[in-house]
């Protein structure tokens, strides 16, 4: 955890994990002595707004699969996040729905043949809308962080959108680049 807030890298993220094991969120938050929990909020079939047709390479008007998460830490509201999939992915899958899916949606579209092997995020500021201020339990003019990321497959298919919203003062991102 960092001086403003927690601390979070992509890669765990990213990477299917063992069969049985807990998501990246409540690995990540209790190898740091923390408890992540989520709570999926919306999960099912919508038209994709605009900026998701953009991110997966649609059609305007388009249907998607969605789920819709409030991240708790400790028990707080730490980030929104809205993760987007094309149909012929997730349409009857548990992608489509608002259980638990053990181990992640990573490992669960790995196990359905979707494996990411490339991400390109997008993270701006901005001043947040009601609903957001609302969830996230912000004060007064406090801005959030905006992540928009897109995970490609090794064919470049768009496999998978995140729009993810956090409170900037409580977050800090890390990005560890390789390069070769």
């Amino acid at each position: 955890m960092s001086s403003s807030g927690w601390t979070s890298t992509s890669m765990p993220y990213l990477t299917p994990r063992s069969p049985g094991a807990v998501d990246a969120w409540t690995d990540e938050a209790e190898r740091a002595g923390h408890r992540g929990t989520q709570r999926i909020v919306h999960a099912g079939e919508l038209t994709a707004p605009a900026e998701v047709t953009g991110m997966l390479g649609l059609a305007g008007g388009n249907t998607v699969v969605a789920r819709r998460r409030i991240i708790e830490l400790d028990g707080e509201p730490t980030e929104l996040t809205d993760t987007y999939y094309p149909m012929g992915i997730a349409a009857g899958t548990p992608l489509a729905g608002t259980a638990r899916i053990g181990g992640g949606a990573v490992t669960l579209l790995a196990a359905l043949g979707h494996v990411g092997v490339r991400v390109v995020e997008n993270v701006t500021a901005r001043m947040p809308r009601s609903d957001e201020v609302e969830q996230l339990h912000l004060g007064p003019g406090e801005p959030v962080l905006q992540l928009a990321r897109t995970t490609y497959d090794s064919a470049d298919r768009p496999i998978q959108a995140d729009i993810m919203v956090m409170p900037a003062a409580r977050q800090q991102l890390r990005y560890e680049i390789r390069i070769g």
